[in-house]
């Protein structure tokens, strides 16, 4: 199998995991460690072109786990997240890992905000070496092991 099609169907499977623990990922702390992941995401190459942020805005919009929250409350979370890291993306960088960090208390979110953070990441078709790394660095913030997600 190709390495592309293990991971859409690694991506579907988290995806499935997730909807499965939909019911258990209402905390305030996994809303906005997921909108975090998501633009950090977003931004993993040092930019976000306007396309790419209407197409992960779109999925968050979409995404059946977040549908827990308000769609208004997840794009505004998203896009302040955003501004931090395009006005500086190192200092952004370290204050949304913060941010991701507060769901390591409950190890089902961390671990969904993780594949969170996948799922966004190859919705694309192209879960790229900058994207991996930003997830890499958010399971060293949550305390969990990368080799768990392949990354």
């Amino acid at each position: 199998m190709a390495l592309w099609d293990r991971f859409k169907e690694s991506a579907s499977q988290m995806q499935t995991q997730l909807v499965a623990k939909k019911n258990d990922l209402k905390s305030g702390a996994f809303r906005d460690a997921s909108m975090a992941m998501c633009a950090l995401v977003a931004a993993a190459d040092g930019s976000v072109d306007p396309s790419e942020r209407q197409r992960v805005a779109q999925l968050i919009s979409t995404n059946e786990v977040l549908q827990n929250f308000p769609a208004d409350d997840l794009r505004r979370r998203f896009e302040s997240n955003l501004d931090k890291l395009t006005a500086d993306f190192a200092f952004g960088k370290v204050s949304i890992l913060q941010e991701i960090a507060k769901a390591k208390k409950k190890p089902a979110e961390a671990r969904a905000v993780i594949q969170i953070g996948i799922v966004i990441g190859g919705a694309d078709g192209d879960f790229d070496k900058d994207e991996r790394a930003v997830v890499r660095e958010a399971c060293y913030a949550l305390d969990l092991p990368p080799h768990e997600f392949d990354l």
